[in-house]
């Protein structure tokens, strides 16, 4: 982790963590070619500058949330998924706002990270009406479930109104490297997670670098079984004034996941049955 303490956003910082990343090069973590990862990534803060010289035209920082989604390259695939995304969105009275195609350096990838390379967009998503910041945060969240419960062939890596995951099955050298975006002097963070995947129980996939949404993960979790045994019995007896339905969330945990995507997909609000 890279965190400027006073919260000054730069693009240094930025710069500084994907060099971390780099310095994290693992023969373990990588195919025999060297050139397919079994996955690397860096969550920032939304980059909101960058996001307007897009030609975005999003509201203040705060007001719109946004993530990276791997969607497959088949155009009628990706646009029956995009629909469906759409309609999840206004059931939750937001709006879909804005699609937006990630460049992507697609030369640097190794022959088995290019068999399963996705379509990468970044979707925008904005209130129909104003709504407090957490309170957005916790809508974002119980969006981004109701599309996973599609079943569909894409993959979201996060949705927030305050932080963003560029990943994918690449070695920690390539980040900075397959991501244009990441090279520009207006995205910026005052802080940045970057890990660097090593495949245990589960081989490599795009969907399974990290970090995930909410933590990078180093070492199995053993006792994985139980543990999501556990939450699966738990989901009849919760509640949360505040999220709604959980039965309209559930399963809280995203199948067929690895053991730290088990851990990551857990909502903070999982540790207090009461939130």
């Amino acid at each position: 982790m890279v965190v400027n303490i006073r919260g000054d956003k730069t693009h240094e910082l930025v710069d500084n963590a994907l060099t971390v990343l780099e310095n994290m090069s693992h023969r373990g973590a990588e195919g025999a070619d060297g050139k397919s990862g079994d996955g690397a990534g860096i969550l920032v803060q939304i980059p909101h500058e960058f996001i307007l010289l897009q030609g975005i035209p999003v509201p203040e920082k705060g007001r719109y949330g946004t993530g990276l989604m791997f969607l497959p390259k088949d155009v009628s695939k990706r646009k029956r998924i995009l629909e469906s995304v759409r309609a999840e969105v206004e059931r939750d009275g937001c709006i879909l706002s804005h699609i937006r195609e990630v460049p992507v350096n697609s030369a640097c990838l190794g022959k088995e990270a290019a068999k399963g390379e996705p379509y990468t967009v970044q979707i925008f998503v904005t209130s129909a009406e104003f709504i407090e910041d957490a309170d957005f945060e916790r809508k974002l969240y119980r969006i981004r479930k109701h599309i996973e419960r599609l079943g569909e062939d894409g993959y979201i890596c996060s949705l927030s109104n305050r932080n963003i995951v560029y990943k994918g099955m690449l070695t920690s050298r390539q980040l900075r490297e397959y991501f244009t975006d990441l090279t520009s002097q207006w995205f910026t963070s005052a802080m940045a997670i970057v890990h660097s995947r090593f495949s245990t129980n589960t081989f490599p996939q795009w969907s399974l670098a990290q970090p995930f949404r909410m933590l990078c993960h180093n070492g199995e979790i053993n006792t994985i079984r139980g543990n999501r045994s556990w939450m699966q019995a738990r989901q009849s007896v919760l509640n949360s004034g505040k999220l709604g339905d959980i039965g309209d969330l559930t399963p809280v945990i995203q199948p067929d996941m690895s053991d730290s995507a088990s851990r990551a997909t857990r909502p903070a609000w999982t540790t207090s049955w009461n939130s």
